[in-house]
């Protein structure tokens, strides 16, 4: 587990200094625009710190990009398999919420597929996406409340929900087992 979380370190360092740079900013500027600070933002680059899901996505939206570039490597086109016993997965500070990537690892991408699990009677909140993003978010197990705007819908196994994520949200697992559910996130097209 150490190894792969010093991986990702890794990855999230190269691609956050890319981005930040290619875009003009400092860390001090970024660290504003994000949210967070500057101290952490440069552990982060020295790829000293692996950062929280919820510090990762405030970062992508300062940058306007899909959360993706920032924790995923390139790679070439064609066929890819992504074992399982290889997958990166992140986790919310608790270890309560999950997230692993289910798709190519490329920089820049337009829709992302993702596995999330979420602890028994533990919520996540997450931080609004950019400007036109919609999640559509299955649940496979159990019970999941999301949280738009106040309103609250209750899902349950093989039901759906598909949502404007560029508002803060929250996934909400009221529940007595850990919940599981499929999420297709798509990205207004980027401007670099």
């Amino acid at each position: 587990m150490e190894n792969e979380a010093q991986e990702l370190a890794e990855i999230v360092s190269s691609n956050l200094k890319r981005l930040r740079r290619s875009r003009g900013h400092s860390l001090e500027r970024l660290a504003n625009l994000a949210g967070v600070s500057r101290a952490m933002l440069s552990q982060i680059e020295l790829g000293r710190s692996v950062p929280t899901i919820s510090l990762l996505w405030k970062v992508a939206r300062a940058l306007n990009v899909p959360f993706s570039a920032l924790t995923s490597p390139s790679a070439g086109s064609g066929t890819v398999v992504m074992r399982s016993k290889n997958a990166k997965i992140l986790t919310s500070a608790d270890g309560s919420f999950t997230s692993r990537a289910l798709f190519p690892f490329e920089a820049e991408r337009r829709v992302e597929f993702y596995k999330l699990t979420l602890a028994a009677q533990s919520q996540e909140n997450a931080v609004a996406h950019a400007a036109g993003t919609i999640e559509n978010l299955a649940v496979v197990v159990g019970d999941v409340e999301i949280e738009i705007n106040g309103s609250v819908y209750s899902l349950h196994a093989d039901d759906s929900i598909i949502f404007q994520a560029d508002v803060p949200h929250i996934y909400r697992n009221p529940g007595h087992v850990m919940a599981i559910m499929y999420l297709v996130m798509s990205y207004v097209e980027t401007v670099g």
